[in-house]
């Protein structure tokens, strides 16, 4: 498998799906292709306790670089194998555009898995620890003021690196592995699809849609389109991240709550208060709860970065949605598209149109009673029969009437 990319949940479901492919082909020997830069701390810890838990022997090439999380989940391996110019290390937890260090309960839980992590597969774990705290001195290899981050020689000295290596294929042949199949793993279009989805900024995007979809089926009810629009994008932005452990039943049932509290703002209670109040509250806190690796109200291993680029998307989609109401709705109205699936004409009486299924009786047309109208009954017009009804008037079979006003089928009528 390749870990060529940031630590992420994405990469976080990657590892997932490789393993599980590897248990189901009946893999001898696993090999991780690793060059990041790092990454989320949670979903590197995710990762290494899969690695651990893997019965295969599991190998880590490092091509380039496995600093931060990346050098992490390397010492979660069994063996390393790095490449001339490698290197392994600086595992400092970051935060920021800047990068700036992380406060010292992010290092301190950096440090003690670094270090159990160590340990359990027999590595110098004051080594490890280095990788993180830059205060802790190792004498001849380490002084303070500086975390460690080891080349490929230093690698090999200190027991954090089993050879140094050019391919895959070498690391193979040392162990003596021969007349193999290198089994590659690659996502699958659908998983692919997934990852995309897990973007940011597609989450953007899918929660503009969402409620730019609701708002226009509740201007126009019955169209259906956008309440359709509205539900794909959902789905789209629910499934990914449910499948990646993000999205917990209790949040999707949140979001779920404030849209519905919405709609019974809209449709059964007046004017907007309370409840319209707390469904966006509810609506916009789930959404972006639903993009953080957090334990309920928890956040203490959630970095500030994470939680701040998913209240920009949630709010940023939120409000990029009513704009795109504001200022593009009237436009969408009198577009073709938006003409063919929904009925914006109305059918004005100076156009010619009417209710009345009697159009050829005119009204002060001259008639006699067919029967007696109390006050409805039946009057006669030349040769034809109409149903008719008087102002209050009793008016006797046979007497002259005038047609006064003419009601959908019905003549109303007065005495001549």
């Amino acid at each position: 498998m390749e870990i060529r990319a940031e630590i992420d949940p994405r990469m976080n479901r990657y590892v997932k799906l490789a393993l599980e492919h590897a248990e189901q082909t009946k893999a001898d020997y696993i090999v991780i292709d690793m060059d990041t830069y790092g990454g989320v701390l949670t979903d590197a810890k995710e990762i290494v306790d899969q690695i651990m838990a893997v019965k295969k022997p599991v190998w880590v090439f490092i091509n380039s670089d496995a600093a931060s999380a990346g050098a992490l989940i390397s010492i979660a391996c069994d063996s390393i194998y790095m490449s001339p110019g490698a290197s392994i290390g600086a595992a400092t937890v970051v935060e920021g555009v800047g990068g700036e260090a992380a406060p010292d309960k992010y290092q301190s839980y950096m440090r003690s898995i670094m270090r159990s992590t160590a340990e359990e597969n027999n590595r110098d774990p004051r080594i490890a620890e280095g990788m993180v705290d830059e205060r802790i001195v190792i004498d001849s290899v380490k002084q303070a003021g500086k975390v460690i981050t080891l080349t490929t020689s230093e690698a090999i000295e200190l027991g954090y690196c089993e050879a140094k290596v050019e391919s895959i294929e070498e690391i193979l042949a040392r162990n003596g592995v021969k007349n193999y199949e290198l089994d590659r793993f690659k996502l699958g279009v659908i998983e692919k699809i997934i990852a995309f989805f897990l973007n940011p900024v597609i989450s953007g995007l899918l929660i503009l849609i969402i409620i730019g979809g609701i708002y226009f089926e509740l201007q126009s009810p019955g169209i259906g389109f956008p309440l359709f629009a509205a539900i794909t994008a959902l789905v789209l932005y629910l499934v990914p991240y449910y499948l990646n452990g993000l999205a917990e039943n209790w949040e999707i049932l949140t979001l779920l709550a404030g849209i519905l509290l919405i709609a019974v703002e809209v449709f059964i209670i007046p004017g907007f208060g309370v409840a319209g109040i707390t469904g966006i509250a509810l609506t916009i806190g789930s959404l972006i709860l639903i993009m953080l690796d957090n334990d309920y109200f928890n956040f203490d291993l959630v970095p500030g970065t994470d939680i701040l680029v998913a209240g920009m998307v949630a709010l940023g989609g939120f409000a990029g949605g009513m704009f795109l109401l504001f200022a593009g709705g009237s436009r969408l109205a009198n577009t073709k598209a938006f003409q063919n699936i929904a009925l914006t004409d109305t059918q004005e009486k100076n156009k010619g149109y009417t209710a009345n299924f009697v159009p050829e009786v005119a009204i002060g047309t001259s008639g006699v009673a067919y029967t007696l109208l109390r006050p409805g009954g039946k009057v006669q017009i030349g040769e034809k029969i109409y149903d008719a009804f008087t102002r209050g008037e009793f008016i006797e079979k046979g007497e002259s009437v005038v047609v006064v006003d003419v009601e959908a089928s019905t003549l109303k009528v007065k005495k001549s």
